[in-house]
């Protein structure tokens, strides 16, 4: 049984990861034909890279639905792991990448969500929200005879990345802080981004009789990391990994944006979710973990925030003694 991956936003982190794993990992290598990165950056460092492990680079060209579709047709892809680009216009461009999968026939789709989405409100977390407009519709295809899209899909609502947390990274060696408007009461589960490409990856090459593995077609799959944390607890877990003191610094959500917008080389929808989610932990609803999927999937545990931190340690520990934040206030 054949297996032709198609990876879209592959010059991202999420899709260069996954698509490195396919390629490099024996697990999975094994078991796919081969890999095409569909790329806004085609000519990219991620794709130059990615291309030399023996990945296939196609141009994702936004707008021609008909073109992505001879493309996707062109490419052989029996499989689409569908990211949505971190972009402004994320929404219409996957909504595109949806409606060409469906056209093309592609029967197994994995589509990279988002942990979170299904407690976002509108009008207060629309970036968050959306995630749930494109599940839905990547979902919908189940139930259309007229295309054999929708036959084995696959949703993986991925929680929060710890490597955002690379985002304060200068004031963690700077200043000693890791400035997040989390509030001070509830907890978050931030999880590595290699774990979740992992569960990716595993269901990408996984096969059975009617497209992905019956251990994983037609899952809803949410993953966390395995640890609730406060701001505070996050901090003392830093520490430990580190072998200094980091702390946590809650602060209002009008200087988190300026605190993203310095350090964050993403667009402003990309700091808007990530605000969005930061509103979601102080409103309580990210008070929960779900690992279970994980150790189904995978036969081992994510990674615990002390590793990450060790993982990440010459990026958090201080080169000097700590200065006074600077808080933006007249």
């Amino acid at each position: 049984m054949s297996r032709h991956v198609c990876v879209t936003a592959a010059e991202g982190h999420t899709g260069s990861t996954i698509v490195e794993l396919l390629l490099t990992n024996d697990n999975f290598s094994n078991n796919i034909d081969s890999v095409t990165c569909l790329s806004l950056q085609p000519h990219g460092e991620a794709c130059n890279q990615l291309s030399k492990l023996g990945a296939k680079i196609v141009a994702h060209e936004p707008g021609r639905l008909n073109k992505m579709v001879d493309s996707i047709k062109a490419i052989g892809a029996d499989t689409l792991c569908l990211i949505p680009p971190a972009r402004e216009d994320k929404l219409d461009l996957t909504v595109e990448l949806i409606d060409a999968a469906k056209k093309a026939n592609v029967p197994n789709v994995c589509f990279i969500s988002s942990a979170g989405c299904d407690l976002a409100e509108r009008n207060k977390q629309p970036k968050l929200r959306e995630f749930i407009d494109l599940e839905t519709r990547v979902l919908s295809s189940k139930g259309d005879s007229s295309t054999a899209t929708g036959h084995s899909p696959v949703v993986i609502r991925a929680g929060f990345y710890a490597e955002n947390l690379l985002l304060y990274s200068q004031h963690a060696q700077e200043e000693g802080v890791l400035p997040i408007p989390l509030g001070s009461n509830h907890k978050f589960a931030p999880i590595a981004l290699g774990d979740v490409a992992q569960v990716a990856a595993y269901v990408l090459s996984g096969k059975g009789k009617h497209g992905f593995s019956d251990k994983h077609r037609g899952q809803l799959i949410v993953l966390t990391g395995p640890m609730l944390a406060t701001g505070d607890e996050l901090a003392s877990a830093a520490s430990k990994a580190l072998g200094q003191e980091l702390r946590f610094e809650d602060i209002p959500e009008s200087e988190a944006k300026r605190v993203l917008q310095s350090q964050s080389a993403s667009d402003n929808s990309e700091q808007q979710y990530l605000l969005e989610y930061y509103s979601l932990v102080r409103e309580g609803k990210t008070n929960y973990i779900s690992t279970s999927a994980f150790h189904d999937i995978t036969n081992s545990h994510p990674q615990e925030p002390d590793d990450f931190f060790k993982v990440y340690a010459e990026e958090f520990q201080r080169k000097s003694p700590p200065k006074k934040r600077k808080t933006g206030k007249a």
